[in-house]
């Protein structure tokens, strides 16, 4: 009977809108490690010094300050494909052509080149998921969010090991150049989708000024109520998952000594499998729970799973707790994630979804970013069954918070369903004319 239910629920929720999004989110995750771990280690190949890589790792600021010209893409649309996807497919042609081009060059014998274009692949790339989040959050319905939130977050990971782990193995045979033009060519992918993807239901009319495009998202969130409640459970909603997160592998080696290949076969290629289907199961039971029950389960698995963690701390080396483990904390952690960013563009209004939704996942990064350097302190200091401890500890305010504010979640649920009921309405009318 479960499964029947399960059943309809995917076959009522999988279309088209649901297949775009997925491929956008293969689009979005492309570009990433081209310019990160993959792009260090053709310069490491190439005999470049650990000076250059390090400053190398710069050219990623654009991602940390995309907010900045979000507002651009929010008032501004060209003259095809809708007021989203003509900014996606045009950043897509940008990327590809970047890729191209930076398969011509050598990093050991045209630095600054390579890093200016590097640059200009991020900047592009960051622009890319800038569009393709207000798209998402633009294009689906109310019950698709939460598998939309997981397939584009599949995706994403999928195309962080193409261009990852599987750009190093191809690098060894065809030789970087090679490499870097099948993922320039791999990006036709997204752009196929972004063509034949559909146009959001509901006409949204776009800021009327630039003005209004900067100082409109701001005006409009924090005349809410509640609306400082909501900065404040951005913040700490995932706070805990990424406070025991920031030291995982390190704590594997170096605390019940697992192997450097252990860790990589079941930490590395157990977790994304148990993330990724974390964040289907999600999104299903996203769409069945709705966003408050759900956020409050997936945000209870995540505090749980960081006490898996503090078990495997206390018994040392066994190989079926690190498997529990690694699983647990993984399942859970794609389950909160896919609930988070549906939260996410739930909070988004529909004429800046764009500024927005950057805003307010740049907001969600500042704890991760945070955490990293007390974590080093407290598991040195304290051992590592009292950190992990400390980190399930760390994930009771967020909770405590959402269930305080569960009133205003349920109100977002039911204004989305007004809301969606008046653009039904006013289709049929349409209709009848």
């Amino acid at each position: 009977m479960a499964a029947d239910t399960y059943f309809n629920l995917i076959k009522n929720l999988a279309n088209r809108r649901i297949g775009t999004i997925a491929f956008l989110g293969f689009a979005s995750g492309l570009p990433l490690a081209l310019t990160g771990g993959t792009l260090q280690a053709w310069m490491a190949v190439e005999g470049v010094d650990l000076k250059t890589i390090g400053i190398f790792s710069l050219v990623g600021l654009p991602y940390a300050l995309k907010f900045f010209w979000a507002p651009l893409l929010d008032r501004y649309a060209l003259p095809f494909l809708g007021r989203r996807r003509g900014w996606i497919i045009a950043s897509q042609g940008f990327l590809i052509g970047l890729i191209v081009i930076l398969s011509f060059c050598s990093p050991k014998n045209t630095p600054l080149l390579v890093a200016l274009i590097c640059l200009m692949l991020t900047f592009t790339s960051a622009s890319q998921d800038i569009v393709i989040d207000a798209y998402r959050a633009d294009v689906l319905r109310e019950k698709e969010r939460g598998l939309g939130a997981a397939v584009s977050v599949t995706g994403y990971r999928i195309a962080m090991l193409v261009s990852g782990a599987l750009a190093l193995i191809l690098a060894g045979s065809l030789g970087w150049h090679m490499t870097y033009l099948l993922m320039g060519g791999l990006m036709l992918v997204g752009m196929t989708a972004t063509f034949f993807g559909p146009e959001p239901e509901e006409i949204i009319n776009p800021p009327k000024t630039l003005r209004d495009a900067i100082s409109g998202p701001l005006k409009e969130f924090f005349n809410r109520p509640a609306c400082w409640s909501f900065l404040a459970l951005i913040i700490l909603y995932k706070i805990g998952d990424a406070f025991a997160g920031s030291l995982t592998t390190a704590f594997l080696i170096r605390g019940p000594g697992f192997s450097i290949e252990e860790v990589g076969i079941i930490n590395k290629g157990l977790g994304l499998a148990a993330t990724i289907f974390g964040a289907l199961y999600g999104g299903l039971m996203l769409a069945r729970l709705g966003l408050y029950k759900s956020l409050m389960a997936f945000g209870i698995l995540q505090a749980i799973s960081n006490l898996s963690f503090m078990w495997l701390a206390y018994v040392g080396k066994v190989y079926s707790v690190m498997v529990v483990a690694v699983a647990f904390e993984n399942l859970a952690g794609g389950m909160g994630t896919a609930a988070f960013v549906a939260f996410l563009m739930t909070l988004c209004d529909r004429r800046y979804t764009a500024t927005q939704f950057a805003l307010l996942s740049a907001l969600a990064s500042v704890g991760r970013i945070f955490v990293g350097p007390p974590s080093g302190f407290l598991a040195e200091e304290l051992g590592w069954v009292i950190f992990f401890f400390i980190t399930f500890l760390a994930a009771l305010p967020g909770l405590a918070l959402l269930y305080r504010m569960r009133f205003y979640i349920f109100s977002l649920d039911e204004n989305i369903k007004i809301s969606m009921a008046d653009q039904l309405s006013e289709k049929n009318k349409k209709l009848e004319k």
